[in-house]
């Protein structure tokens, strides 16, 4: 499956369209951040290759007005586990002024990928 830019401009993307995704950044046609809002021992337990950013939902007021400053020229790609947490984070994002925040529906538990064990190194 290819990739459609669109799917950066739009509110959400499915799991075979973010495999897609990160395939095509991968090889430098696109670019984005993707984003794990789960905790650190989630994160540990599994997560998909190609995370740029662990930013616990738990923690959000201590770091999210510094990543929409950050990175408001990319679009974020918001995962977890369900989309449960990123589906309230996405909006709050937005109000703080990000203009292309996405969410991963579904999150990882709809994942098909390759997925990736181990602690997050910032």
């Amino acid at each position: 499956m290819g990739y459609d830019e669109s799917w950066l401009e739009g509110e959400s993307v499915y799991s075979l369209e973010l495999e897609s995704l990160l395939a095509a950044r991968e090889k430098g046609a696109v670019d984005f951040l993707l984003v794990d809002v789960r905790e650190p021992w989630e994160y540990e337990e599994a997560h998909i290759p190609g995370v740029d950013l662990l930013r616990p939902s738990s923690a959000f007021r201590s770091w999210a007005k510094e990543l929409v400053d950050q990175t408001r020229d990319l679009p974020l790609i918001l995962t977890c586990r369900t989309a449960n947490r990123t589906g309230m984070l996405q909006p709050l994002l937005r109000r703080l002024g990000h203009p292309r925040v996405i969410n991963h529906l579904g999150g990882i538990v709809t994942w098909q990928g390759p997925l990736e064990k181990g602690a997050y190194n910032e």
